[in-house]
């Protein structure tokens, strides 16, 4: 309808303009990805597990963009999600019928273990939260704290299975689900520490 009231000239000059608009659009919005996934390249490279780093965190891009909290907290908020995983596994493993007088308490302990690590990730983020604050350096030491006591939950964990008592594939399972939590928490533990 308000192409009908447009003059002509109007209507070829709205053809040329509108798909430069759009491709000046997208050319921004590609530069920002660029940008974004770079930045997150850039900070991978100081964890232990880049390859990890890169593989979980490339897809937030667009909501990390170059932002250093952020990165944080989405590598926060990846290892909480895998130690809410773990521990579902571990308590899944835990109804296994057949399983050893051994294996069942050293699962409880290892879901006790999980439990603790889910909650100090949670405070690790509410630490990161409060950066702005006047305690600044105080709350980066809490989610510097929180975040290496995720690591030794998952240790924990692990070393109650550790003797030759448990079956080698609920060992191996749980092993991996753990690992996977300790080298996510690992890289947000490195990201902390290099905000400043």
């Amino acid at each position: 309808m308000a192409m009908e009231n447009c003059s002509p000239n109007s209507r070829k000059l709205n053809k040329i303009i509108f798909p430069i608009i759009l491709l000046l659009l997208c050319t921004t919005s590609q530069a920002q990805s660029n940008s974004s996934s770079n930045f997150i390249k850039s900070k991978c490279n100081i964890t232990t597990f880049p390859s990890l780093c890169l593989n979980t965190l490339l897809p937030y891009a667009s909501t990390i963009q170059a932002n250093p909290i952020k990165l944080c907290d989405t590598a926060l908020e990846i290892a909480i999600e895998s130690a809410q995983n773990a521990s579902h596994l571990v308590s899944m493993l835990g109804k296994n019928k057949g399983i050893s007088k051994y294996e069942a308490t050293a699962i409880k302990d290892c879901i006790g273990d999980l439990k603790d690590a889910v909650y100090e990730l949670k405070e690790t983020i509410g630490a990161m939260g409060h950066l702005n604050d006047t305690d600044k350096d105080f709350q980066w030491d809490n989610a510097k704290t929180y975040a290496s006591a995720v690591i030794s939950d998952a240790t924990s964990c692990l070393d109650g299975f550790s003797d030759r008592k448990v079956n080698s594939s609920v060992k191996t399972t749980i092993s991996d689900a753990i690992s996977y939590v300790t080298r996510l928490a690992s890289n947000a533990l490195a990201f902390i520490n290099h905000l400043y």
